[in-house]
């Protein structure tokens, strides 16, 4: 079953309804639903290299990952989304008994394609921002050149913004005791002459 291209405004519960026995995900935003574009082979490697490295690192930790097949809710009406790798620590906590939606992640890394880098560096990390309190750490990566952009919380909860550029650079996310070389990030990428 999927999403009819024109839709009413809907309710979480409508779209949860609908969401669950979908063959392809949306993302919900204010009631608007809207259809994820497939990716592309720089954007899966990096996904899955992401999830290599990081996992590997929290291995035997209260720690754990979860796939871009976990929604995130951030507000209880307002965003669901479906992040790139998500890192929860202690018990994760959902919404509802089904599982499927992360109320409590740690960190959240979303890779950056063309029709989606505004939105996720502008509204969805806003949304992060306002509604996620356990959120410490929220990591852009780039898909056309070896570049992270490194948001975190302070104690005072404030954010402080950060860039890593270049293969040599490693991200360091004491919230979940990892370092990540962007070697690692983009093993296997090829990046275009610039």
């Amino acid at each position: 079953m999927s999403l009819p291209r024109t839709l009413p405004v809907l309710t979480v519960g409508e779209y949860l309804s609908i969401e669950r026995q979908s063959e392809i995900r949306h993302e919900f935003l204010d009631g608007h639903v809207y259809a994820m574009a497939g990716e592309s082979v720089a954007h899966s490697t990096i996904c899955f290299n992401l999830a290599v490295t990081i996992g590997a690192q929290l291995k035997d930790t209260p720690c754990r990952g979860f796939s871009p097949n976990m929604k995130v809710r951030a507000g209880e009406k307002g965003l669901y989304a479906y992040p790139d790798l998500m890192v929860a620590c202690g018990e994760p906590a959902f919404q509802d008994e089904r599982g499927d939606v992360l109320l409590n992640p740690v960190v959240i890394f979303e890779v950056l394609s063309p029709s989606t880098e505004a939105y996720d560096r502008g509204e969805k990390f806003e949304r992060y921002r306002a509604h996620v309190e356990t959120l410490r750490d929220y990591v852009l990566v780039s898909q056309d050149s070896p570049r992270v952009e490194h948001h975190h919380r302070e104690p005072d909860g404030t954010w402080t913004r950060s860039e890593l550029d270049g293969l040599a650079g490693v991200l360091s996310l004491p919230s979940i005791d990892c370092r990540v070389p962007l070697a690692d990030v983009y093993s296997r990428i090829t990046f275009a002459e610039q």
